[in-house]
């Protein structure tokens, strides 16, 4: 982005890491349009991200999921929220323009299992005995796709506004991202 300022900011990040409320608070600080990937894809496919995983399975969800991300992508004025997996999928980094303002909002797993669990129904990647073990391994795995972004904040210590304030900074240009 070399001096020029974001027209978008992706945010990334695993399960309830606060994607869609720092996301929706940002928007509303910058007065841009605020886009939530998982929403976008369970309004097209007229069910939850739960049901599209148990009745079409993961291969549906992350074809349906690419198809909103090239979609949204190119938009300018626009915060993005992409869904946790989306960015260790392969090509997915491809697809984000120049002048894209990436975040990531790092969560610990067992926060990210005491949110995830508070907010409804089990996650379907944390489905299983034991998941507070399967969200270290799903943030093992996708933690080099997630260091790909250009900013990191530890949500586990900032809350959202906070957040949302620090990234509008770097956007309005009145911090740094590095």
């Amino acid at each position: 982005m070399a001096g020029e300022r974001p027209l978008r900011v992706l945010l990334l990040g695993f399960m309830a890491s606060g994607k869609t409320t720092v996301g929706g608070e940002l928007a509303v600080r910058l007065g841009w349009r605020f886009h939530d990937f998982d929403a976008v894809v369970e309004g097209r496919a007229g069910a939850s991200v739960s049901e599209i995983f148990e009745r079409r399975g993961e291969a549906h969800f992350r074809a349906l999921e690419a198809e909103v991300a090239r979609e949204l992508l190119p938009e300018e004025h626009v915060v993005l929220a992409a869904g946790g997996g989306w960015p260790a999928q392969p090509g997915s980094w491809d697809a984000v323009p120049e002048r894209t303002l990436s975040v990531w909002l790092q969560v610990s797993p067992g926060v990210a299992v005491r949110r995830a669990s508070s907010e409804g129904p089990v996650r379907p990647l944390l489905a299983g005995r034991d998941p507070a073990a399967r969200a270290v391994e799903l943030l093992k795995r996708r933690k080099s796709s997630y260091g790909r972004a250009q900013v990191s904040f530890d949500s586990d210590v900032d809350g959202p506004a906070a957040m949302a304030a620090k990234i509008e900074r770097i956007v309005r240009g009145e911090a740094d991202a590095g």
